[in-house]
């Protein structure tokens, strides 16, 4: 299969230019002006751009959470993904406490083998950190190509390692080359808060913000960057949504210690103010909540100073009747938000358009930056020859409207009903094939492979 691309305008996250692009089987063989070619496929792109595939890094996908499953599986979840221009996602596989690496990968193994439309990897959450998990760190680096892995400074009796196993995953994820990512808040500090709330009767989705204050994530993203300065482990903080934690990244900057930031594209757009919907602000029931004006302001600013790297979405999505689990306690709501197909539309809306950040920046944001971090430059996030034809046709004037009733998500809600939106996703082009075309989908299940990573160099 070949496909000739014309006329485009091409951006990333270092370029802006005008040329053909010409994809055999799966890779990108030519880039040129006029290029003539026969293709089995030819396709004129004349007025709009082409990006590289997005990436989101941090997604959860049929993940088990609170009793329930998140509602999108690896089918509906990547072919939402392609809908929305994002080619690749990152999944978390989280360990079972008292249970091996190897027990976890193969429980998410058998949810995603032969599902995926777009492409995946894992992140692997180690909850447990002992002598029998130290031994499968190299395994999963060396032969399963997983080389990022994920820890909780929450969710205690779950999720949550204490400062002493982090030092001592820390320690030998460096000595494999990989990198440790962070869920940084401080998951004592939140149970107290949850249970004063709770006994004095205050239980609705407000009383999850307000037990989740700034400070837990900040003093939480302080110390991860300060055991990270002293392993000198290659780190990386997930959906960082505040000014406070943002100033500790920049403090551990100025030690000479790179340490990457996420955030999350509903917090650079939405705030806390939709807590006080009643219990409609359940929707927007997440770890760590959405914050204030002022936070966004930082996030934006942290984006285009390049101390925030990657604009990802955390999506974990729950159907209403899900949600309604926590309609008389807050703390029973199912954490997470649908975004997966909207992220790189709203971005480009609200930051290009708007003129908070740059064309190569959104490429650099969305896709470049994960790729670099991740282990899959230059095979992914970015547009040259050799590299995978992951490519997006994106019309920037065409308005449409974000609704439950259009997405492609499986959820009966949106997190951004009624949002009008200048810019939109065409076509996607997964590793030579047209994936997705005005809507109507061309590939088929299992078409998404998973993609092995290379060691982490902790520099981009």
């Amino acid at each position: 299969m070949s496909i000739l691309i014309k006329n485009g305008r091409i951006i990333t996250a270092s370029e802006d230019y005008v040329a053909d692009i010409f994809m055999e089987g799966e890779k990108i063989s030519v880039i040129g002006k006029n290029l003539t070619m026969k293709a089995d496929e030819t396709i004129d792109a004349k007025g709009n751009f082409i990006f590289p595939g997005g990436i989101d890094p941090h997604v959860h996908l049929d993940m088990p959470f609170m009793g329930t499953f998140s509602s999108d599986n690896y089918e509906t979840g990547t072919l939402a993904a392609l809908h929305g221009g994002t080619t690749m996602v990152i999944d978390f596989v989280l360990q079972t406490q008292g249970k091996s690496l190897r027990h976890a990968l193969e429980q998410w193994q058998g949810r995603s083998n032969g599902n995926c439309y777009g492409d995946y990897s894992f992140h692997m959450a180690v909850t447990d950190f002992n002598d029998e998990t130290k031994k499968e760190i190299t395994e999963m680096v060396e032969k399963e190509g997983i080389t990022s892995f994920k820890t909780f400074m929450a969710y205690k009796g779950a999720l949550m390692i204490d400062d002493r196993q982090m030092v001592g995953l820390m320690q030998e994820v460096k000595k494999c080359g990989g990198m440790v990512t962070v869920h940084a808040t401080n998951g004592d500090m939140i149970d107290f808060l949850v249970s004063k709330h709770r006994a004095e009767g205050k239980l609705s989705p407000l009383y999850h913000y307000l037990s989740q204050p700034e400070i837990t994530e900040a003093e939480a993203t302080g110390r991860f960057a300060d055991m990270a300065h002293y392993t000198g482990v290659p780190a990386y903080v997930v959906h960082m949504t505040c000014e406070g934690a943002l100033n500790h990244i920049r403090d551990i900057e100025k030690r000479n210690q790179k340490v990457f930031a996420e955030t999350c594209i509903q917090y650079l757009i939405l705030d806390a103010s939709l807590y006080e919907k009643d219990f409609d602000g359940a929707k927007w029931v997440m770890s760590p909540p959405l914050r204030e004006k002022k936070d966004q302001a930082a996030l934006w600013a942290g984006i285009n100073q390049g101390t925030v790297q990657v604009v990802a979405t955390d999506h974990c999505p729950f159907k209403w009747e899900q949600k309604k689990m926590g309609e008389k306690d807050f703390s029973k709501i199912p954490n997470g938000h649908p975004a997966i197909e909207n992220r790189m539309e709203l971005l480009f809306s609200e930051g290009v358009n708007k003129g908070k950040i740059s064309l190569n920046k959104f490429v650099e944001v969305s896709s470049t930056n994960s790729a670099k971090i991740f282990g899959m430059f230059p095979r992914k996030g970015c547009i040259a020859v050799g590299s995978d034809a992951d490519l997006v046709i994106f019309d920037p004037n065409e308005e449409h409207v974000l609704s439950a009733k259009t997405h492609h998500m499986n959820v009966d809600y949106s997190g951004y009903e009624g949002w009008k939106l200048k810019g939109k996703c065409k076509t996607t082009i997964l590793r030579g094939q047209v994936a997705v075309d005005n809507g109507s989908v061309k590939i088929k299940k299992g078409y998404g492979e998973f993609i092995k990573r290379s060691k982490i160099t902790g520099i981009i």
